[in-house]
C-alpha cells in the first residue's frame, strides 16, 4: 500500500525556542561538515564516537567469518547511525533525521580515509593488528583500486551531507511553530 501524505499524521508543533535552536544545529553541522571534509586528515569530534563502535563492529559480527568480521566495523559505523535515521523518521521527527543522515555522511568520509590508506598503511591501528580494508580490498582482489574506491565513498559523504542540509532546512521551513504550544511549554518550564 502507498501512503497517501494528505492522511500522514504532521510532525509535531515545535516552539519558537526549539525552532531557533534546530536553526543553530543546521547552520552550525552545515558548517563543520564543510569544514570535515574539507580537512579529512584531520580528527573531528565524531571520530571519537565513531571509533568505538568501529571497533564493536568487529565483535558484534565476528560470528560470520575473517571477511565479516573485517567489514563488520564499518558496517555498524553505518549501520548505527542509520538506524537513528530510521527512527526519527518514523517518529515524523525529519529535522532529527537530517542530523542522524549527517552523521552517516560523516562517517562515509572516515571511512574514505580508512579505505584510501589500504595500500600505504600509514594510520595508527587501534591495538595493532592487521588493516581491515588491505585484507578486505586484497581478498576482493580490489587493493590496487584503494584510491578510487576512497575517492567514491567520500563522494557519497559529501551527498548525504548536503541531502542531510537540505532536508534539515525543509524540516524546518515545513514544519509549524505554534503559539499555543509555546505558551504552554512556556508555563510549565
Amino acid at each position: 500500500m502507498i501512503p497517501d501524505p494528505a492522511r500522514e499524521e504532521s510532525a509535531p508543533a515545535m516552539t519558537l525556542t526549539e525552532r531557533r535552536w534546530r536553526i543553530g544545529v543546521t547552520i552550525g553541522l552545515a558548517l563543520y561538515g564543510v569544514w570535515c571534509g574539507l580537512t579529512p586528515g584531520r580528527f573531528h569530534l565524531p571520530d571519537a564516537l565513531d571509533l568505538p563502535i568501529h571497533e564493536t563492529g568487529h565483535i558484534v559480527f565476528s560470528w560470520g567469518g575473517e571477511v565479516l568480521q573485517a567489514l563488520g566495523g564499518t558496517l555498524l559505523q553505518l549501520l548505527m547511525p542509520l538506524a537513528f535515521v530510521v527512527y526519527f523518521w518514523h517518529r515524523r521527527d525529519r529535522h532529527a533525521t537530517a542530523v542522524a543522515l549527517w552523521w552517516v555522511g560523516q562517517n562515509c568520509w572516515n571511512i574514505a580515509r580508512y579505505v584510501g590508506d589500504a595500500r600505504a598503511q600509514e594510520l595508527p591501528l587501534v591495538g595493532g593488528g592487521e588493516h581491515d580494508w588491505t585484507f578486505l580490498l586484497a581478498t576482493w582482489r580490489l587493493l590496487p583500486m584503494d584510491q578510487s574506491l576512497a575517492y567514491n565513498v567520500r563522494g557519497v559523504g559529501w551527498i548525504l551531507i548536503g541531502l542531510a542540509t537540505w532536508l534539515g532546512w525543509f524540516a524546518l521551513a515545513t514544519q509549524r511553530v505554534d503559539p499555543v504550544v509555546t505558551a504552554l511549554r512556556n508555563e510549565a518550564g
